[in-house]
């Protein structure tokens, strides 16, 4: 007898790969959007940070509060919204997020008082917490290994377009108006955004729903910081995080200072140079899965020393490609970064996703707002000496984690960690 079993058809089998090519291309247009909007509201804060500065008359420590106490409660936030969602679903929390996130920036504007500000500003980190909480896991979760690197990459990019937009926004506002409408301005960018984001936004299918009582959330986490592989990524997002964040707040108050002396909106366009890390990013993800994370880290970090010690000079041009360079580094090695720790997981990828990011953020908040003393003190020479040390601090976790990497190829047998563009590159 013959099999009268059925077989797919060319056709069938071109329209379902035609199909899951659409799907995830709406999936990375999505967390564009996702990341586009959450770092236009979480960092627009900082081109308002001289003129908070003199329209309250605080320091500019004090000012910067505006941005660290939005990324410090967005840390704090982090873990329990991605445990959250571990129960009620990827989609519903990173939804709820921005349109929260959303309706408090349009609410910022008509705070009477810096202290009001910034509570508000606080709020906002909370709320902002469930789109960079969620987006890592969801896309490891709805993606395929081999396009992971480049999905992230796409994500990431989203983050430096929405820096850059939350940036210069109000940088130009403010050359006509007051701060308050340069934030409004930035409010209604975001609510048109999360509206662009939530129409976008597929239903997840890898996900799988998980108990998320305190047990649970404890033990997925403790699993995560037991692998130092993973330990030593968390302290490399902090260090350079930190160090991001810092060259950032302080560059405005450099640039329309002695010796430079710009106005707002001049100073403000040095935010295009978020444009190579938009370049770097996408890039980025995309060399790492051919020529290996290892190499793609180091010459990311490599870039970032050589920008910072461009931008010392009090000449704009070398602080312009000094800073050029330095951005592209630090997203390049970001979304290297956070790919290999979506690879590295142990079980619920939503935690190890979760605690990368609480550092990352963590070291947002505390290192760029103690920044300011070190800028107080020495200006921007004080600065670039402390982000260099966190330099310093970042290359020995790389080396940490690349030592246990081998160590794990040796003892396995194989190359559970490396991308396979090595192993063939070694073959």
């Amino acid at each position: 007898m013959t099999s009268t079993t059925a077989q797919p058809s060319t056709d069938t089998i071109a329209q379902s790969q035609s199909a899951e090519v659409a799907h995830n291309r709406r999936i990375t247009l999505a967390l564009f959007a996702a990341g586009l909007t959450t770092f236009a509201s979480m960092y627009n804060a900082q081109a308002l940070l001289p003129s908070l500065s003199e329209a309250f008359g605080a320091t500019p420590a004090r000012a910067a509060l505006a941005v660290s106490l939005t990324t410090g409660c967005l840390a704090l936030a982090i873990v329990p919204v991605s445990a959250l969602s571990s129960r009620v679903g990827r989609t519903k929390v990173m939804i709820g997020s921005a349109v929260a996130a959303a309706v408090i920036g349009l609410l910022l504007p008509f705070s009477p008082s810096l202290d009001v500000l910034l509570a508000g500003r606080a709020l906002q980190g909370i709320a902002l917490a469930g789109v960079p909480a969620v987006a890592m896991a969801y896309l490891a979760e709805e993606i395929g290994t081999e396009g992971l690197g480049a999905a992230m990459g796409v994500y990431v990019a989203g983050t430096t377009i929405g820096g850059l937009a939350g940036r210069l926004i109000p940088s130009f506002t403010l050359d006509v108006a007051s701060w308050r409408w340069a934030a409004a301005a930035v409010g209604v960018a975001v609510a048109a955004g999360t509206v662009w984001f939530v129409q976008l936004l597929p239903p997840s299918r890898g996900f799988v729903a998980r108990p998320a009582g305190l047990h649970t959330v404890l033990g997925d986490l403790g699993t995560q910081l037991r692998h130092r592989q993973l330990l030593a990524l968390f302290g490399l997002a902090f260090v350079l995080m930190g160090g991001f964040v810092s060259v950032y707040n302080f560059l405005g108050y450099r640039l329309t200072q002695r010796p430079f002396e710009l106005p707002a909106a001049v100073a403000g366009s040095v935010f295009l140079l978020y444009l190579a890390g938009t370049v770097a990013s996408a890039w980025g993800g995309r060399l790492a899965d051919r020529v290996g994370r290892h190499r793609m880290l180091t010459a990311s970090m490599a870039l970032m020393g050589v920008g910072l010690a461009l931008s010392l000079p009090d000449r704009l041009g070398c602080v312009a490609v000094g800073v050029l360079l330095y951005t592209a580094g630090f997203f390049a090695a970001h979304t290297v970064a956070s790919a290999w720790v979506g690879t590295l997981a142990r079980g619920n990828r939503g935690a190890a996703s979760s605690l990368y990011l609480f550092f990352y953020y963590l070291g947002s908040a505390v290192v760029g707002g103690l920044s300011g003393l070190a800028f107080a003190h020495a200006g921007w020479l004080g600065l670039t000496a402390t982000v260099a040390a966190l330099l310093a601090v970042g290359a020995i976790l790389f080396a940490v984690a690349m030592i246990h990497s081998r160590n794990g190829i040796q003892s396995s047998g194989g190359s559970p960690v490396e991308s396979r563009p090595m192993a063939k590159l070694r073959r």
